[in-house]
């Protein structure tokens, strides 16, 4: 009993967690390594997009909640979404018009669209702060829980309880739902071979009659949608905080360069890798250790590698050594 206690332990607060972040991070990578892989420049401003489109969705929700509008056990947030893809998107879309369109068409250096991004990047931040305000905004509504520790305890005999949020529940599905769309898309229709074209070999493509301007605006709106998806879900599994999403920044970044700059599979991996490290790191294994060591062995402390104060610098770490000893990361995408 006390094995699978422990191993109850462990699914509760490593597994589960580490998955449903993992996922959120996921769709965030995909955002920046579609934007490098197409559009050839890291783009600073993506966690701020996410924060941008999350506060859409929020503004929604609040006026859906006002008019007695709910989506029954789910989150009304997820009724919102569309929109606040449809109002991220236009944001996107209009930024590139007015910003990055004027430095792509005297074909700047990369390094020079980077800096253009965080410009952006601080403006959105600003807006957003101001719209909504700097703090803690919860949206969530519906059932908290698929399956609650009580419940689980009941039904199991087990002490140790499994607690399964609804949010956790949707951000997986979710995510492996906007997962296949997307490659779907690129590997099936007219416009995502276009755009795989036009990320292989710019040249080639343009003298094949791709609209480079097409190209553009359709990645600019899958951008919006996986910013937006991604934020919400996070904001849902945890909360909307507009400096959070400024600090998911590195955990995103350190998830597409160790899957590899530029490549969508590599995105997801890298996403899963960077959420269970810092996940894994950062638990007090102290409660599992005591199910399953005799008491002379059991620790006495946290049983605690590193504070969850300090969960970034797992990425930062990890993307330190995947740069000095593997830049073109695990599926070998664009060194940086």
């Amino acid at each position: 009993m006390d094995f699978l206690n422990a191993i109850v332990a462990f699914l509760n607060f490593v597994l589960i967690p580490g998955t449903a972040y993992g996922a959120q991070l996921a769709l965030g990578a995909l955002g920046v390594t579609l934007i490098y892989g197409i559009l050839r420049f890291s783009n600073f401003a993506h966690g701020d997009t996410m924060a941008f489109g999350t506060m859409f969705v929020i503004l929604i929700t609040w006026g859906f909640q006002s008019l007695g509008i709910s989506f029954g056990p789910l989150p009304t947030a997820l009724l919102a979404l569309p929109f606040g893809i449809v109002l991220t998107g236009l944001v996107l879309i209009g930024t590139d018009k007015v910003v990055y369109q004027f430095y792509r068409q005297r074909k700047v250096k990369p390094v020079v669209l980077v800096m253009v991004s965080l410009g952006v990047m601080f403006i959105m931040n600003g807006l957003t702060r101001f719209i909504i305000g700097p703090d803690d905004q919860r949206f969530a509504d519906g059932e908290r829980f698929i399956i609650s520790a009580r419940n689980f305890k009941t039904m199991t005999g087990l002490d140790e309880g499994l607690a399964i949020k609804t949010t956790q529940g949707i951000t997986v599905v979710t995510a492996i739902i906007v997962v296949a769309i997307l490659f779907w898309f690129l590997n099936k229709t007219r416009t995502g071979k276009s755009m795989r074209a036009y990320s292989d070999n710019e040249d080639l493509a343009l003298l094949s009659g791709i609209n480079p301007e097409r190209v553009v605006l359709y990645t600019w709106l899958i951008v919006a949608a996986l910013a937006t998806v991604a934020g919400t879900l996070y904001g849902l599994d945890k909360s909307f905080k507009p400096f959070t999403y400024f600090q998911l920044l590195l955990p995103i970044f350190a998830a597409a360069i160790v899957g590899g700059l530029g490549n969508p599979l590599g995105a997801i991996a890298g996403g899963f890798v960077i959420a269970f490290s810092e996940v894994t790191v950062t638990y007090a294994f102290k409660k599992v250790a005591n199910y399953i060591l005799p008491d002379a062995l059991a620790p006495d402390g946290l049983a605690q590698l590193m504070s969850t104060d300090y969960k970034f610098a797992v990425s930062f770490s990890i993307l330190i050594i995947v740069l000095l000893f593997k830049p073109t990361g695990l599926f070998k995408g664009q060194s940086v």
